[in-house]
């Protein structure tokens, strides 16, 4: 029984009482009935204006009540003049007021918080109280090379490759680096935060590609134009001494000189190879900026065949063309990337060593070159390596040629990868 239902009651009660007394009074004493009367009549108004005293509070609960449970905080109450109930109602409105602000302050957080993971250029993984991944932002889809809807509700340790070995291990202070096809280089950390008072972890991704480029490139420099300058600087004098002495080979018994001769081609020679040998170098770090010019890359390949069609003819290799049906055209330095483009087919070539087939592929939508070879595929610990400044599985191999690839597609800003596919092709991609 409610609380209202008890004070009707009793009320009612109460008159009940008065009335019979009254009804008594009208026999015996008629001045003491009209008193009775007159007192019940007062009674009755009395209570009614308790009553609405009484249960006007409740109802302004109940109303705050229901408003609070709904989330409605725009409610609120105008003072009645009762000293009571409007430091009721005074309380009520200041407490709607301290609600709305706060939830609107933590509106305006989520907000921003949402927004700064959606435009911060680090990967970012929100993990459920499971484990599985319920939230992407757009860079962890570029560093996982897949589409959001690929990623959510799986557990990390699913993920393919590299990812998901790193990521499936992954602990809370312990970062670790993941290093993809030897050029893309991530830093992974775990870390959490509390929802709804429950401890939540999340996995940032931090790309360090482009800090670890171009600290090892400062690095080579350095060393390639000190050894450069030396070795140029030594190798010009010892020439020059060296053609001197051939002016002292009549001199000699006739016996000797063609010996004397012989001895100084093969030291001028090997001279003159190890200066071509430290120019490669130096060309490698002397790499100007790419004067990009709108190009055609389809007529950029029949030229890059031409130049390889009696190479690939000698191996028997055959040239498959899947080409867009349109021109690819691209804002790129021509004569860099044709000096790019010549590496990667001559690689391919030399992968397959003789009897295979090439293929190059170009695309639309999106822009990009695929150049196929059917070669033995690379093995997973080179795979890791590949890219790696003067890294050279070739017995006679410098290192050059994949950095040389590398630095040239960095500097045009365009994304690539070099992997061995499930089909057993090797494929070099470039997006334009």
């Amino acid at each position: 029984m409610s609380l209202r239902t008890k004070f009707l009651l009793f009320v009612f009660l109460i008159h009940a009482v008065l009335i019979v007394l009254a009804a008594q009074m009208l026999r015996t004493n008629p001045a003491l009935f009209v008193g009775l009367e007159v007192l019940l009549l007062v009674s009755i108004v009395l209570t009614v204006q308790l009553y609405r005293g009484f249960v006007r509070p409740f109802q302004l609960i109940a109303a705050g009540t229901e408003a609070i449970r709904s989330k409605d905080f725009s409610m609120k109450f105008v003072p009645v003049g009762q000293r009571e109930m409007d430091q009721l109602i005074n309380v009520y409105n200041q407490m709607i007021d301290e609600l709305r602000q706060e939830r609107v302050t933590q509106h305006e957080k989520s907000y921003l918080l949402e927004r700064l993971i959606q435009a911060s250029p680090a990967g970012i993984l929100l993990l459920s109280f499971e484990g599985q991944i319920e939230a992407v932002n757009p860079a962890a889809e570029r560093c996982l090379s897949q589409p959001a809807g690929a990623l959510l509700g799986r557990r990390p340790a699913e993920l393919p490759g590299e990812w998901g070995a790193v990521l499936g291990t992954l602990h809370e202070g312990q970062p670790q680096v993941v290093q993809l096809s030897g050029i893309q280089t991530y830093r992974a950390h775990c870390s959490h935060f509390v929802d709804r008072g429950f401890s939540r972890n999340f996995i940032l991704l931090e790309e360090l590609t482009q800090d670890l480029i171009r600290q090892e490139k400062q690095a080579y420099e350095k060393l390639i134009r000190m050894m450069s300058h030396e070795i140029n600087n030594s190798i010009g004098a010892i020439n020059s001494i060296l053609q001197s002495f051939g002016y002292y080979t009549p001199q000699l018994h006739p016996d000797d000189q063609p010996d004397f001769r012989e001895a100084l081609d093969v030291s001028i020679a090997r001279n003159t190879h190890l200066a071509n040998f430290i120019a490669n170098f130096a060309n490698l770090v002397r790499l100007p900026p790419p004067n990009c010019q709108p190009t055609d890359l389809h007529e950029l390949l029949r030229g890059i065949q031409r130049l390889l069609q009696v190479q690939a003819e000698h191996r028997r290799i055959a040239w498959h063309w899947q080409l867009a049906p349109v021109p690819l055209r691209a804002n790129i330095d021509q004569q860099q990337l044709e000096q790019a483009l010549l590496n990667i087919v001559k690689n391919a070539l030399e992968a397959i060593g003789e009897n295979g087939n090439l293929t190059l592929r170009t695309t639309l939508n999106p822009a990009a070159l695929h150049i196929e070879n059917d070669g033995p595929g690379i093995p997973p610990e080179v795979q890791r390596r590949l890219f790696t400044p003067f890294f050279s599985t070739k017995r006679d191999g410098q290192g050059i040629g994949l950095t040389l690839i590398r630095d040239i597609l960095l500097q045009h800003e365009l994304r690539f990868s070099l992997e061995t596919q499930k089909t057993g092709r090797t494929v070099f991609s470039i997006w334009f």
